[in-house]
């Protein structure tokens, strides 16, 4: 008898641990299912949103310690120093960003402009190729420091290339992710840039085109 109540046991103790194998199996078997649908969900929400919106932390706070060589060896390089008095534009930029070489008219127009300097950031970059690539289009900026590393741009907060900040007085007013096509410049950066000037910028200066 005790053999045999011993072996009803055993074979109830398994029959009650199947049950709950197989709820673990089932539960690793959706785990995923539930994760992709969670990221669906995150990058459904997104859709439609303007990359140039996603916002700064650093909007309104002091421009990061910074000081870069020059690209060029008859150059200036940039620092948190140039940047302290008065309005400038600091883009960040490569040679090999494609939407980079689209905006690439854009900077050279506002380059006329004499109420603010055009500064930039050369950003993970081979120097020839930066040299090359402003030798093509045109050079835009009034200074230009090469950050090989990623290592400045990080400080500012970047997402990735090309990235425009408007700096006043040493401080960050605005910072436009992606490339300055027309649309962008007019509905967005334009604005910021006349607000930061003083100004009404809204019909001048004259409408890039790209």
């Amino acid at each position: 008898m005790s053999q045999k109540k011993e072996s009803r046991d055993e074979r109830a103790s398994g029959g009650e641990a199947v049950p709950a194998k197989a709820s673990a199996m089932r539960f690793w078997l959706v785990l995923p299912l539930v994760a992709f649908l969670a990221l669906a969900g995150l990058f459904y929400a997104q859709l439609g949103h303007d990359a140039s919106e996603i916002p700064s932390v650093l909007i309104g706070k002091e421009v990061p310690d910074f000081d870069l060589p020059p690209l060029f060896d008859d150059g200036k390089g940039v620092s948190r120093a140039d940047l302290q008095t008065g309005v400038h534009l600091v883009n960040i930029w490569a040679s090999w960003c494609v939407p980079c070489r689209a905006e690439h008219p854009i900077l050279m127009q506002l380059s006329e402009d004499s109420r603010f300097d055009i500064f930039s950031i050369n950003y993970k970059d081979k120097p020839e190729n930066a040299r090359r690539f402003l030798g093509t289009l045109g050079n835009p900026f009034d200074r230009i420091g090469t950050d090989e590393k990623g290592r400045s741009a990080i400080d500012w907060g970047v997402y990735g290339v090309p990235e425009t900040f408007i700096v006043k007085d040493g401080r960050i007013v605005h910072k436009h992710v992606g490339p300055l096509n027309t649309e962008a410049f007019n509905t967005d950066f334009l604005p910021a840039l006349g607000r930061a000037l003083g100004e009404d910028l809204t019909q001048k200066p004259d409408e890039p085109t790209s």
